[in-house]
C-alpha cells in the first residue's frame, strides 16, 4: 500500500475570491497558511468559526465529480489541502506530519450554504459528509505538493507513527 500524500494545495486572499492552486506554501503554527483569507483574518467566518487549515480527500473530490458530476478539482470546494490515501473522518486526535509541518486535528468541516453560493447548485448536497476536517498549525513549514503524510498517535508525548 502506498503512503497518504498531498495532492494539491489551494489557497486564496479573500472571502469569497477564487481558490488558486500553489505548488507549495509555508504553513505558520498558530496563524495558518500565508496568504491564505483565514490566516489573514479575512474569511467569511472570520474571526467567529475559523480552522487555520481545511483537509479534504482527492477520493471524495473523485466520487462528487464521478456521481453529481459537479467541477470540483479546481478548489471549488474551498478547502486548503486535498489529501490522496487518507481517511480524515478517522484522524480525530490525531497529528499528521506533512513535510515538515506538525498539524492537529481541530474538527470536522461540514459543507455549508456559503460553498454553494460561491460554486454551483448542488455543491453542499454533492460535498455531504465528506466534506473534510480542519486542523492547527502546530510546527510551522513548507507544505509541497507531493509530501508524504504520517499520521501520529493521538498521545503527543509519544509522537510514534502509526503504520
Amino acid at each position: 500500500m502506498s503512503r497518504p500524500f498531498l495532492e494539491a494545495i489551494f489557497i486564496t486572499p479573500r472571502a469569497g475570491e477564487p481558490m488558486m492552486r500553489v505548488a507549495e506554501v509555508e504553513a505558520l503554527a498558530g496563524v495558518g497558511l500565508r496568504g491564505d483569507r483565514y490566516a489573514k483574518g479575512e474569511g467569511y467566518y472570520s474571526p467567529r468559526d475559523v480552522c487555520e487549515v481545511t483537509l479534504i480527500e482527492g477520493e471524495v473530490l473523485d466520487a462528487i465529480k464521478r456521481e453529481h458530476g459537479i467541477r470540483i478539482h479546481q478548489g471549488q470546494h474551498r478547502r486548503n489541502l486535498v489529501t490522496r490515501g487518507l481517511a480524515l473522518r478517522e484522524m480525530k486526535g490525531r497529528r499528521l506530519r506533512i513535510g515538515d509541518v506538525l498539524l492537529e486535528y481541530d474538527r470536522p468541516r461540514p459543507p455549508c450554504d456559503y460553498v454553494q453560493r460561491l460554486t454551483e447548485p448542488g455543491m453542499t448536497r454533492a460535498l455531504g459528509k465528506g466534506a473534510g476536517i480542519g486542523v492547527r498549525v502546530l510546527e510551522s513549514g513548507i507544505l509541497r505538493e507531493g509530501d508524504t503524510i504520517q499520521v501520529l498517535e493521538g498521545d503527543p508525548q509519544s509522537q510514534r507513527w502509526l503504520p
